[in-house]
């Protein structure tokens, strides 16, 4: 998959799917609504390059996306075991704004970066890496019904559509969602 840059090099994040093979992505849903498109988007590029991808929920069973994507949970959130995963990835939509406030996700987010993991979030879902507290100080994004939150929670907002600040990766929505898997899948090279 090649990448065109911002200084309009191309990168391909393709080349190392080898060493993407031992790469284990944990994306965590809502058990409904969903953003179809911030879930699909970054599981292709995450499987295209290689990596194992594991979904978990607040409940197992299986996870609809607000445009009708069902996927299965694998395991429930609270269950992850953080050596298990490299990288955790919140994805949004309406679903996720109902839980955002579930201690079990915020929990999830503390733990992956407090093990200097790649911690991702992209449009609402960014607000739960502000209330765990792991976003003070940081550069992010988000959609822009949460930017309070994250300012609130001593984050740094830019109005990007993904932004990486060190083991942090957030994104501002379903446009940005295929910018957003290759930036995890960069910082997991």
């Amino acid at each position: 998959m090649l990448l065109l840059t911002g200084c309009g090099v191309k990168e391909d994040i393709s080349q190392s799917k080898n060493d993407m093979a031992t790469a284990k992505i944990l994306m965590v849903v809502a058990p409904k609504d969903f953003r179809d498109t911030e879930y699909n988007e970054p599981r292709k590029v995450f499987t295209e390059a290689g990596a194992q991808v594991k979904v978990a929920s607040i409940q197992s069973g299986v996870a609809t996306g607000v445009e009708g994507t069902r996927v299965n949970i694998d395991l429930v959130a609270s269950e992850a075991k953080l050596e298990d995963f490299d990288a955790v990835v919140f994805i949004g939509g309406s679903g996720m704004a109902e839980i955002i406030n579930d201690e079990t996700l915020e929990i999830l987010a503390k733990r992956f970066y407090a093990e200097d993991k790649i911690t991702a979030a992209i449009c609402v879902a960014p607000a739960i890496l502000a209330q765990a507290g792991v976003l003070q100080g940081k550069n992010a994004t988000s959609w822009s019904g949460v930017r309070e939150t994250l300012e609130k929670n001593g984050a740094k907002f830019l109005d990007q559509a993904v932004v990486v600040d060190g083991e942090i990766i957030t994104a501002n929505g379903p446009e940005a969602a295929q910018e957003f898997g290759e930036e995890i899948i960069r910082a997991l090279q």
